[in-house]
């Protein structure tokens, strides 16, 4: 499914693949010298050094967040990689970018991705499967979980349980909806946060913070009553607070409405990361 993706989300246009194609001419994969129109898909093995993920070496060549630029990286087994090169991904979620400083030179690289991540409830995967039973649940689950920091966990804006399929769903004929009818609808929404955000210099609502924030992803009287309400209840923090609105007005976007009503903030919410298995 992650990589599916990159053939949902829109073409590059002509600034997203001059930025992609200057990452890979740095680190040396652009093929043929040739600007690229394909969004990066990058998906980096568990054993990944922080150098390998955020860039380094003697040269500062681009890592796997920058050459996923403008595209998708995916982290298999979240919980295997090391705590540290995970932690290191906070800043650029953050910003945008990545700066790597050494005794020789100091580097900035462009890394506005899409993170998409997964993992196993518990180390032997069989929590809350009740055919196969975890000998050590709940401690299981909650020492595999607690292997990914709670800030890293905050900003990754939508958490989705995906139970396992039986073996007659997979005997099932396809959805009827596949990538070209999605994809439709993801070019559409963008468009909407292009023409919104034109003369801004920001491409997408994950991008909008402070007055622009406020002024394209403030919700309605009941849904921001709502969004109080669950800043309190789910203990919200302030990144977490912020990143419901960006939220709440994507699906605003794809739901085609101009105001960000209660039951987006709500179907925002939804997706909040809810409290460690007990």
């Amino acid at each position: 499914m992650a990589a599916c993706l990159p053939g949902i989300l829109p073409p590059l246009d002509s600034a997203e693949a001059l930025e992609v194609s200057m990452v890979q001419s740095v680190a040396g994969t652009l093929a043929g010298g040739a600007l690229t129109r394909v969004r990066p898909f990058r998906a980096p093995h568990h054993s990944a050094s922080i150098a390998a993920l955020t860039g380094g070496g003697l040269r500062v060549r681009p890592g796997e967040v920058s050459l996923a630029h403008n595209g998708v990286l995916f982290l298999d087994e979240l919980p295997e990689f090391q705590r540290a090169v995970l932690d290191s991904l906070r800043q650029p979620l953050e910003s945008g970018t990545v700066s790597i400083a050494r005794a020789n030179a100091h580097v900035t690289y462009p890394a506005r991705v899409q993170l998409v991540a997964a993992m196993n409830p518990c180390r032997c995967g069989h929590l809350g499967d009740p055919a196969l039973s975890c000998g050590r649940a709940p401690r299981c689950g909650l020492d595999y979980q607690a292997r990914v920091s709670g800030p890293l966990l905050d900003r990754i804006d939508l958490h989705v349980e995906v139970a396992a399929l039986t073996a007659l769903e997979l005997a099932l004929p396809p959805a009827a909806e596949g990538s070209a009818e999605v994809g439709a609808r993801v070019a559409a929404a963008r468009e909407v946060q292009r023409e919104r955000l034109a003369g801004t210099g920001l491409r997408t609502n994950a991008e909008l913070e402070g007055d622009r924030l406020d002024r394209f992803a403030t919700p309605d009287e009941a849904g921001r009553a709502l969004l109080v309400e669950a800043a309190t209840t789910l203990r919200l923090s302030a990144r977490g607070y912020t990143r419901v609105l960006r939220t709440s007005r994507t699906i605003a976007d794809l739901a085609g409405s101009e105001p960000v009503r209660r039951a987006h903030v709500a179907e925002a919410l939804s997706y909040r990361r809810r409290a460690a298995v007990s």
